[in-house]
């Protein structure tokens, strides 16, 4: 079946990033959207590995404990749930787990970089055997009810792009339901720039292409979507830089530092259990919001030295 009623416009939707958007950043970035006029039409989790055995149901609340509420953060923003791993049998298990327990869609990554992952032949490193990917969205998508979409995450290739035609040829006739591109290889890592002109080839497939990497203001989007000729765009470091990137895309009034800061001091206010773990969280996500905010800077050199939450919530009180 198609999913073309998952695309009723052009979607904006926020990266999954490893170590960063866990369900603490989701809910804080989808409430700002939502605050903003200007909600992602979905999220999509951070990968959850799966190996040598399908997943138990207490692995996806932990991941995903939007599951308990239906799938979708505080605001409403539905959360997609990213599985990665280079075995069709036990992907697609693990697949119709999450399913059960409340999974709107599935995505299968096949572009993270990470050289732990890819040793472990999974992410990025499988973009070398198409036939392998053919095989596992297949058995994913013959596992999962059918009206329920199993999309791919790629890179343009592992060490270049000269597997392009065979990786996108390798998911259409596995039927996934959409694409998403970072439009880098492997090897590029995060470097700039991003390709954005060689995800266009990727738009003649027959299904949603959603086009990803280097996309940092409003012009970005724009340049993007242009070069790879896809109006559907997923938002990576750039969400996080500029909390109200996906407002301003949309050509809405971002958010000022004074209103940022009460969306920090909700960060820091989580109930973990490892509070020192937290703080060192936020630390990093500060560090990325000076690259957006010059206030952040300032505020940066102070803070990147204190261990104590309570002067560090202080001091994001007074700004």
């Amino acid at each position: 079946m198609t999913f073309n009623h998952f695309f009723p416009h052009p979607v904006r939707l926020l990266a999954p990033m490893e170590g960063l958007t866990d369900p603490l950043m989701r809910r804080i970035l989808t409430d700002i959207a939502c605050t903003l006029g200007a909600p992602y039409d979905w999220a999509v989790s951070e990968f959850i590995r799966v190996t040598h055995y399908p997943l138990p149901a207490h692995v996806f609340y932990k991941f995903v404990p939007e599951l308990h509420h239906g799938g979708r953060t505080a605001s409403g923003t539905p959360v997609h749930i990213q599985l990665l791993g280079n075995n069709p049998e036990t992907m697609a298990e693990s697949a119709v787990t999450a399913v059960s327990l409340g999974a709107a869609a599935i995505d299968l990554n096949f572009g993270c970089p990470a050289k732990t992952v890819n040793n472990h032949k999974g992410g990025s490193v499988l973009l070398e055997e198409p036939e392998v990917l053919y095989h596992i969205i297949s058995a994913v998508r013959s596992a999962v009810p059918s009206d329920i979409p199993v999309s791919a995450k790629i890179r343009l290739g592992y060490t270049d792009t000269s597997l392009m035609t065979d990786i996108g040829q390798a998911i259409k006739s596995a039927n996934a339901s959409w694409l998403t591109v970072h439009a880098r290889t492997k090897v590029d890592g995060y470097k700039p720039p991003a390709y954005w002109d060689k995800v266009a080839p990727f738009t003649t497939l027959g299904m949603p292409v959603i086009a990803n990497g280097e996309i940092w203001t409003a012009d970005d989007a724009k340049r993007c979507m242009a070069e790879a000729d896809t109006p559907h765009l997923m938002l990576g470091r750039g969400a996080v830089t500029r909390p109200d990137l996906i407002a301003t895309i949309a050509g809405l009034d971002g958010m000022d530092w004074a209103s940022l800061c009460q969306y920090q001091l909700q960060f820091l206010a989580d109930t973990t259990d490892n509070q020192n773990g937290l703080i060192g969280r936020y630390k990093q996500w500060l560090g990325m919001l000076t690259k957006g905010y010059d206030e952040a800077d300032t505020l940066w050199h102070i803070i990147k030295k204190i261990k104590d939450k309570g002067q560090i919530e202080q001091l994001l009180a007074n700004q």
